[in-house]
């Protein structure tokens, strides 16, 4: 499955770090409406199979009738589908939460990102195996030039947008080709001052524009070097301006972000396409029958997509046991405690799988609050945190300790520092240092008549969050420190972190591939509203390392200065850096060519045998 741009570059996308799964809306016992319901089933699962005879036909026909076959085309990950798997099935999977909007250029949501990454497709894609690697997806060729500031794009014909009736105007939309426009349109559309999507302006802010050449050839010109060019140019995803732009005169970035009924949809042309959205209940997507990837070997064989709202784990884990859902990650309480029953047996139902995530958890100090303004505070506030017991008790021991921003396993990541030990006694000296003690006796260090009192916001139903947050106010309570726990719903916390209007939050960061701290961590994102940098963190020495990373083409270099990155944010303790979990995932053993990769388990790539095949819808 390609993720486009949502994994091709470094975009970090916020994550609650929790497991995710599904459930069924529960409807009448009635017989005959049971026997209807499978009938529909039945016969829209002929008529997809009708569909594949009708398209695949022709080109059957057409080598047959050939005397000199056509070279065959270059196009990423081919090598991992099985051409000979049936075409058919499901994936329903689970969401612990809601979204606000479908529209992932304004919404930083993980889970977005992932429903853009089904429905959309790139210039090119990673390799599964080596991810170093971009091959060609919508892009059939490229050309790159020295200093990597100029990228000369040829795409293939025959792209298309998928079929959908405009919400607003009511016009159908069928058969519309992706041409070199689309991609100036996504550029345009990011770089624009109004459009809120200030996590993608970062890396977009450096292009100069895009040059179209014709309907299937285009230029992307970059303002100054940056290591990362080639990556986001390659990994650049056209946006439909029949959909967004459909309205004259010039495009408006305010009504692109409040034009709620098209934000409710997703347009893409990717190999599955958005059904509908039953907002607090389930999201459904189907494969696209006139994907492109279809003649080039890569049409995923599952048909059918689905997301189920659930908010609480354990509802979510039954729901794997009764088989309404197909897949899902597991917490580490579940993977220790409830997967040695028969169901995860040799021969159970149930697959467990178990690799390094690229992901970490922190907790983020609102450094607008003066409170959080002086380093030693935060110093202490670390050494009050218990990441071992943590580590043991929550995680179970599935996942590592981390100390900084970049992914644990990667060279970026600078293994000789080592996370701050837990000790009362060095925070108790470190606030005294700075100030705080008790002057009223009452238990709670205060300075200049101020309590040193916050609040914390905690996830509703967040499983690791409600085991660790009380661990931790305790040891806070040993130092004369009052946390306060607020439980808010996860749309309500990202609206405050939007507008920075917290004190700490408990978060996680999803990664991709390569880093470049600049999204959170630069400066000039420190007061920006809607930025990743809702904490404020605002350090010049800082600023100059990113800046210099940003043109080290240098890998060695480059690490170098990683590595100084590192250093300086560990100093200064921004974040309470806590765990980087292993990715435990559980998969219904029905699927085959279920494969494990550096970047993970694709979706992509898996088939069910049609004996065994299920309907979503």
């Amino acid at each position: 499955m390609n993720n486009g741009f949502f994994s091709g570059i470094c975009v970090l996308v916020l994550a609650m770090v929790v497991a995710v799964s599904t459930v069924f809306n529960v409807v009448s016992n009635d017989a005959m409406r049971g026997q209807v319901e499978s009938l529909i089933a039945q016969t829209r699962d002929i008529r997809e199979k009708i569909e594949d005879m009708r398209i695949a036909a022709p080109l059957q026909l057409q080598s047959q009738s050939s005397v000199v076959a056509a070279p065959v085309q270059e196009v990423a990950n081919r090598e991992f589908y099985d051409q000979t798997a049936p075409s058919g099935g499901r994936i329903i999977r689970a969401t612990s939460a809601d979204t606000n909007n479908m529209n992932y250029i304004i919404n930083n949501d993980y889970t977005v990102s992932v429903f853009w990454g089904l429905t959309s497709s790139s210039l090119a894609e990673r390799n599964y195996a080596e991810p170093e690697k971009f091959q060609p997806l919508i892009a059939e060729s490229w050309e790159i030039c020295p200093d990597k500031k100029t990228y000369h794009i040829k795409l293939r014909k025959g792209v298309l947008w998928h079929d959908f009736t405009d919400p607003v105007s009511g016009k159908e939309w069928k058969n519309v080709e992706v041409t070199a426009k689309d991609f100036k349109f996504y550029v345009d559309v990011v770089k624009d001052p109004h459009t809120d999507c200030a996590p993608l302006k970062t890396y977009m802010d450096d292009i100069d524009h895009v040059e179209i050449i014709n309907d299937y050839e285009f230029t992307v010109r970059w303002k100054r070097e940056y290591f990362l060019s080639e990556s986001i140019t390659l990994s650049l995803s056209p946006l439909p301006k029949h959909l967004y732009h459909a309205y004259d005169g010039p495009f408006d970035g305010k009504k692109f972000n409040e034009d709620h009924q098209r934000n409710r949809i997703i347009v893409g042309c990717g190999p599955y396409e958005f059904v509908k959205w039953d907002k607090g209940q389930r999201i459904l997507f189907r494969r696209f029958n006139k994907y492109f990837g279809r003649n080039l070997g890569i049409m995923p064989p599952i048909t059918q997509l689905a997301f189920e709202l659930i908010k609480h784990p354990n509802t979510r884990f039954q729901a794997l046991l009764a088989e309404k859902i197909d897949q899902m990650g597991l917490t580490p309480e579940q993977w220790i405690s409830r997967t040695g029953t028969k169901e995860f047996g040799k021969n159970g139902f149930i697959k467990k799988f178990k690799y390094p995530g690229r992901s970490y958890s922190y907790i983020g100090y609102n450094l607008k609050k003066p409170l959080f303004q002086d380093r030693k505070v935060r110093l202490a506030l670390t050494h009050l945190v218990n990441r071992e017991r943590i580590l043991k008790e929550v995680y179970h021991n599935l996942g590592q300790i981390v100390s900084g921003p970049f992914f644990i396993g990667s060279p970026a990541c600078d293994q000789s520092i080592k996370p701050y030990e837990f000790s009362v006694k060095t925070a108790k000296r470190l606030l005294a240092e700075s100030g705080w003690k008790d002057s009223d006796g009452d238990g709670v260090l205060d300075k200049d008549g101020q309590k040193f009192s916050f609040n914390i916001m905690q996830v509703a139903n967040h499983p690791m969050q409600q085991k660790m947050l009380p661990i931790i106010k305790e040891d806070m309570a040993k130092a004369g420190v009052e946390m306060n726990i607020q439980i808010v719903e996860w749309s309500v916390l990202v609206q405050r972190l939007e507008q920075k209007s917290f004190d700490v939050c408990v978060l996680g960061w999803s990664m991709s591939f390569e880093s470049d701290p600049y999204q959170i961590w630069h400066s000039s994102q420190a007061d920006k509203l809607f930025s990743s940098n809702h904490i404020g963190f605002n350090n010049k020495q800082a600023d100059k390392i990113i800046e210099k990373i940003r043109v080290t083409f240098d890998h060695n270099e480059r690490v170098k200065l990683y590595h100084e990155f590192h250093r300086l944010i560990h100093e200064e303790q921004p974040y309470t850096f806590l765990i980087a979990p292993l990715s435990l995932q559980a998969i219904n053993s029905r699927y085959r060519n279920v494969r494990e990769f550096p970047l993970g388990i694709p979706d992509s790539i898996q088939w069910v045998p049609e004996g065994e095949q299920r309907s979503a819808f």
